[in-house]
């Protein structure tokens, strides 16, 4: 499990929960080490219209999260407007993404972990969508993940760096505290 996970018993219902906070602030830390590395422009970069700039996917992740879980979960009132996370253009500098993006990580990791396993198979409306709360969870953690990777990879193209997230799998490396990726 990401840093910080222990589990002391076989209760799915908690490792589920645990692991999941843990995802959603594990990747948040590498999004936040990317817009560290990026510039203003380079977080603002497109190849044309039809792509997404890091700053946009950085946007669009704290509305889903908050979207889903703040609201979906949490049951707090639903603020997003979805289109204009696409339409940003370069407004906000890389440290307000980044921290944008931590405090709405955090939040949600809070949410999840404080939430009673009983209310995972409770069922919740969200965007239309009725599932239960634990697919909502799934469903964060899976999107997350996935504009993680494209910001991971476009932090790689745009600097050519080594972001250093797996070094400890190099033969000779120094052990992690990491049992998952």
């Amino acid at each position: 499990m990401p840093e910080g996970i222990v589990t002391t018993d076989g209760d799915a219902e908690r490792i589920f929960l645990a692991y999941s906070a843990a995802k959603l602030k594990q990747l948040s830390g590498r999004i936040a080490a990317c817009l560290d590395r990026l510039s203003y422009e380079q977080v603002w970069a497109r190849g044309g219209e039809s792509e997404n700039a890091v700053g946009n996917l950085t946007l669009h992740l704290c509305g889903n999260v908050r979207q889903w879980i703040g609201t979906g979960v949490a049951g707090r009132p639903d603020v997003r407007v979805r289109d204009r996370e696409f339409r940003a253009r370069g407004d906000i500098q890389p440290a307000e993404l980044r921290e944008r993006l931590e405090g709405v990580a955090a939040e949600a990791a809070a949410i999840i972990e404080g939430l009673a396993p009983e209310r995972l198979t409770e069922t919740v409306v969200i965007q239309n969508y009725s599932l239960t709360i634990l697919e909502a969870i799934y469903h964060v953690v899976e999107h997350f993940a996935q504009h993680a990777g494209q910001i991971l990879f476009a932090t790689k193209q745009l600097t050519g760096e080594d972001l250093g997230f797996y070094r400890h799998l190099a033969s000779g490396a120094a052990p992690h505290s990491e049992t998952t990726p």
